[in-house]
């Protein structure tokens, strides 16, 4: 039977599994109890195929990281690293069509929050290794379970105990393909800065009636501020920050991401450069929360104070800490009429840039052009994965290469998350040509 057919075979199963980790309430920071049952689920199923020194890290920020080797009978074979996630987003299950935690299907796509990001990807690897009757390849695991906190418990893992993940390839299993049945490889992924800024006008809120026109609004003042972060085409303006770098790699037709992204007809789309530029090369500020009264039970007062979270992605070769002073700086700057200003800076991350044109990559490329028919392209992500600069530092001569199950209707981190099993069977069916030819590739 050849390899294609193995893994289709593998699909029912592929479905158990997948429906077996989605019921698993693994919400990162939420549920501690059932992200270790996930953990343990992880490590159960990578031993049943052949992983012989499978067990569970406790890391520093608490979570459990799976990690797990299986050796190959060649001395000189190669070790490749496979990685994932565990853990999820939390859900509004008011806004899903489906029950979040429990693996539906429809319309073809296999729903369920995680279906993609990133439990699609653990049984991506696991249908891969169940179609290989021995890897050619010295295999590492790593599954971490707090990847959505953006926290540095597995990095404090990598460089305390470097041996379990030291590998000559580094398969980053959670980004995915330009569109469904469209391979690519991630080669850039934007950093991100995560602060959270308050402002303060009075002592207390007032009548708007007794005491509005004068009396300085915190919220009004907040808004003003947040509407400095974009110019009147939709760049971002943090000062300080450029917003005209070009992305060199494959372009993002327009058509395309409107349909991607569901933007309303007529609703204009932001920036004065390409789609590809504005996801991939440039800065790109979010405001993600405000505290403020709700509409619904708001009375007619002045708000004394009001906050926001705010999101600063930055594109490779922007230093993220220069990235975060300048977001602080000017928010700092554009206050109005004196208000005090306090800015948190939450969260950190590098931006990512992988090595190209190495034996990994080069395999990984043909991996794919076999499974889906039509060559891989290059992409960026929007998104970060902070553990990707750990590893490079970590283990300069390892190639990273960044793929999985994801593409655009996936609506990952959203309401209604799903997966197409034809990207299950296609990526597993590539990872499994990868790891049975890699060897010969770096000959």
């Amino acid at each position: 039977m050849d390899m294609r057919n193995r893994v289709a075979g593998l699909m029912s199963l592929a479905w158990t599994d997948l429906e077996e980790l989605v019921a698993i309430r693994s919400v990162a920071g939420a549920s501690p109890s059932e992200c270790d049952r996930a953990a343990r689920w992880v490590a159960d199923r990578f031993t049943e195929v052949g992983f012989t020194d499978t067990r569970l890290e406790r890391t520093t920020d608490g979570s459990l990281a799976v990690v797990g080797e299986r050796p190959c009978a060649r001395a000189d074979a190669p070790t490749v690293l496979l990685y994932a996630h565990y853990d999820v987003q939390p859900v509004d299950a008011n806004a899903w069509r489906t029950p979040p935690f429990e693996l539906t299907r429809v319309d073809g796509r296999w729903y369920g929050r995680g279906a993609a990001d990133c439990k699609g990807n653990i049984v991506m690897h696991l249908t891969a290794l169940r179609a290989l009757d021995e890897p050619a390849v010295n295999l590492r695991l790593v599954v971490e379970g707090a990847e959505e906190l953006g926290t540095d418990g597995l990095a404090n893992l990598v460089r305390d105990k470097p041996e379990l993940f030291d590998a000559d390839t580094i398969l980053v299993c959670d980004t995915g393909n330009a569109a469904v049945g469209h391979p690519a490889v991630t080669v850039s992924l934007r950093g991100m800065v995560n602060v959270v800024v308050r402002v303060r006008t009075m002592a207390a809120s007032l009548h708007s009636g007794m005491f509005g026109g004068p009396a300085p609004d915190a919220l009004a003042a907040l808004v003003a501020m947040l509407a400095t972060l974009r110019d009147d085409q939709g760049n971002t303006a943090v000062i300080g920050l450029g917003h005209d770098q070009r992305w060199s790699g494959e372009p993002y037709p327009v058509g395309r991401f409107r349909a991607d992204a569901g933007v309303i007809d007529d609703v204009d789309l932001l920036g004065d450069g390409g789609i590809a530029d504005m996801l991939w090369a440039r800065p790109a500020v979010t405001v993600l929360g405000i505290d403020c009264p709700p509409v619904i039970g708001s009375s007619a007062a002045i708000a004394a104070e009001a906050a926001a979270r705010v999101n600063l992605r930055i594109p490779p070769g922007m230093d993220p800490n220069l990235a975060e002073q300048a977001l602080v700086d000017h928010l700092h700057a554009s206050a109005p009429w004196g208000a005090r200003v306090e800015v948190e800076t939450e969260a950190v991350g590098a931006p990512f840039r992988a090595a190209e044109g190495g034996p990994a990559h080069n395999a990984i490329a043909r991996a794919m052009l076999e499974a889906y028919g039509r060559p891989a392209v290059k992409l960026g992500q929007g998104g970060s994965i902070p553990l990707c600069t750990v590893l490079a530092q970590c283990f300069p001569d390892a190639e990273l290469v960044l793929m999985g199950v994801e593409e655009p209707q996936a609506l990952i981190h959203a309401p209604n998350e799903s997966v197409d099993p034809g990207e299950i069977a296609r990526m597993a069916l590539a990872e499994t040509l990868f790891l049975s030819r890699y060897p010969r590739s770096r000959q």
